[in-house]
């Protein structure tokens, strides 16, 4: 029969992997933080980037700006408009989650942080493929299991 010591022992040097070491968060918690995140970034960032672009297209071209606006098909001011939307979202998560060590004001609000799946803080690579991923069509709905944001990039979202 063992003694006790040498069970402590090896309880305490048999390692587990960071990512059995965090509790997840909940698909409503990550639910949350999308819905936050999206309200934020149409609310102030995708009106604020859209008025600057439309003033700067105003400035340095006003025929292309005309043009945009009084197409009947609408096409070239749709396709501006989801060019602004692509880079706010690759912005948006990229530096929030870099510089505010995996948080974005939606995991702020729940609590949530973003870790790699080793335990470490995300770096920027990490955030921007994050991001990346993000905008992969359908890829919202992988959240009713292990988002590919996750998944492709080895990373996990946490309670702090």
């Amino acid at each position: 029969m063992e003694n006790t010591e040498d069970i402590q022992q090896d309880l305490i040097t048999n390692e587990i992997h960071p990512y059995f070491q965090y509790l997840h968060a909940t698909q409503g918690q990550r639910f949350l933080n999308f819905i936050t995140d999206n309200i934020l970034m149409r609310l102030t960032l995708t009106y604020a980037s859209g008025y600057v672009v439309g003033r700067v297209l105003q400035v340095i071209a006003p025929e292309f700006l005309y043009k945009l606006i009084d197409d009947d098909s609408k096409v070239g001011l749709y396709t501006l408009s989801y060019m602004i939307i692509i880079v706010n979202y690759l912005v948006y998560y990229t530096l929030c989650e870099k510089l505010f060590r995996g948080q974005t004001l939606g995991k702020l609000i729940t609590g949530t942080k973003s870790l790699r799946t080793d335990g470490e803080e995300l770096t920027f690579k990490d955030a921007l493929l994050r991001s990346l991923c993000r905008l992969v069509p359908f890829e919202v709905f992988s959240g009713f299991g292990v988002p590919w944001h996750d998944s492709w990039t080895n990373t996990m979202v946490v309670k702090k």
